[in-house]
């Protein structure tokens, strides 16, 4: 089954983090060690791991926010547990950032119905009639059948054709998908869902909304998300 139509202040932190880390993993008790050798604690080192991991997580989290917070579009920020943006393109203007923040709106809004089965009304504001229509039909052919995994998508291109319309070149990665059916056998076609594609996503500009208008697969398993 597929979808149809288808910071400096945090480097210094880490560094700082890693290097009090390697201070705690080695240990060395002087009336044991007259040389003063530091020796290999194994739980000193887990921790001092499992530290380190929650520390880089948490800035990352919170570089995230904080840009999000003032107005810049990251792939951190546009990202969620289901939909995983890898890439964007850099120096976008206020009319690409507008463009791409309105696609990844729909792309995960669309995923989202195959990942739940539910909310096929939430893509209608997304989409002009004649696309909504075609993802409608492949909604209700779906049935019980559900989707899980993680979508990755690499967005590498927006373009501003003019004022009211633009294309969004991504590679899409959905090698992590696995379709269910309704007695959780899984189902899953490589062929059609388990593959790599770069799409040419074209969005128009309609009553004050971004909304995907077409859609084009431009190859299978060549690009990287």
């Amino acid at each position: 089954m597929s979808r149809p139509r288808r910071s400096r202040p945090v480097v210094g932190l880490l560094a700082l983090l890693l290097v009090g880390a390697s201070l705690v993993a080695c240990s060395s008790e002087s009336d044991d060690n007259p040389l003063g050798i530091p020796t290999y604690d194994p739980e000193a080192a887990a921790s001092a791991e499992a530290a380190e991991s929650a520390a880089a997580t948490e800035a990352s989290a919170s570089a995230a926010a904080s840009a999000e917070a003032a107005g810049v579009v990251t792939a951190e920020s546009l990202s969620t547990d289901r939909y995983e943006v890898t890439s964007i393109p850099e120096d976008l203007d206020e009319q690409q950032t507008e463009v791409l923040k309105a696609f990844v709106n729909y792309d995960q809004v669309t995923w989202n119905i195959w990942f739940t089965g539910t909310g096929v009304e939430n893509a209608e504001p997304l989409m002009t009639t004649e696309e909504f229509q075609v993802l409608k039909e492949g909604y209700e052919q779906l049935g019980d059948e559900r989707t899980d995994g993680v979508v990755r998508v690499s967005v590498n291109q927006v373009f501003a054709l003019d004022a009211r319309k633009a294309q969004v070149l991504i590679c899409g990665d959905h090698s992590d998908l696995v379709a269910y059916d309704a007695d959780g056998n899984d189902v899953s076609d490589p062929e059609t869902l388990q593959g790599r594609y770069e799409v040419l996503i074209t969005m128009i500009y309609d009553d004050g909304v971004w909304k995907e208008s077409d859609e084009t697969t431009l190859s299978t398993n060549e690009c990287v998300a």
